[in-house]
């Protein structure tokens, strides 16, 4: 199933036109053009995958699409009681798919992948976003979090959309990615691709990541203890 997949998300992801004119203005503007394009993507998607409970997130990153910017992805995840199965990222602009299977790997252009080996967060690359709808809490303790990781790592950058900079996370390519917010629809196929990788997903407190959790974290394993900490605005300095 997941070649059939991998092969659909790819083809429908290549039919997506270039943004034509100026970028939107409005908030209003940019939804209304966000969804002209992404509803009838998402809806030839549901049509020619599988059976099951999909997550579908057909233009992840659509305010840099709408920007004429080329960091946007294709995200669809199978989900189970719950728990992603089987996830695919596709990216267009790089011609790069990222995929796994629960229990079964992880992958980039069908090569298997692996998460960083860097034990110090001072040579660290760091990406980080936030959620697209608005949460005051997240973005408040998103702020009183952010100076411990800019003191600790290397570099923080936002190098994309959510799922596929945890997916770079799953590769080696990126360190670490934080979020404070609710996002599973953005983060349960990046979660499983990095956790498939070897890469430790969890909360930005070190627990247990959910779906409906406030927060997210992940990072190659031995960089996940010294994330949490840099996080941590109530530590010594």
């Amino acid at each position: 199933m997941l070649t059939h997949v991998i092969q659909t998300v790819e083809k429908i992801a290549a039919t997506v036109p270039a943004p034509v004119g100026p970028a939107p203005v409005t908030l209003s503007e940019l939804l209304q053009r966000f969804t002209e394009v992404d509803r009838p993507l998402a809806d030839a998607l549901r049509e020619r995958l599988p059976g099951g409970e999909w997550v579908i997130d057909a233009i992840d990153g659509a305010v840099q699409y709408l920007q004429g910017l080329p960091q946007w992805c294709t995200t669809v995840t199978l989900v189970r009681d719950g728990e992603a199965v089987l996830s695919v990222t596709h990216s267009p602009a790089l011609g790069e798919t990222y995929a796994a299977e629960r229990g079964k790997g992880a992958w980039r252009d069908g090569r298997v992948i692996s998460a960083s080996g860097k034990t110090s967060l001072a040579a660290a690359l760091a990406g980080t976003s936030h959620p697209h709808h608005r949460q005051p809490e997240a973005n408040a303790a998103a702020g009183r979090a952010l100076p411990g990781m800019l003191d600790a790592v290397g570099a923080v950058r936002g190098l994309g959309p959510t799922s596929w900079q945890v997916a770079e996370v799953a590769s080696g390519r990126m360190d670490l990615f934080w979020l404070f917010g609710r996002d599973a629809e953005n983060l349960l196929g990046g979660a499983l691709i990095a956790a498939e990788a070897g890469a430790v997903v969890s909360t930005a407190d070190g627990s247990r990541w959910t779906g409906d959790a406030p927060d997210f974290l992940v990072a190659a394993p031995g960089l996940h203890g010294a994330a949490v900490l840099a996080l941590d605005p109530t530590r010594d300095r």
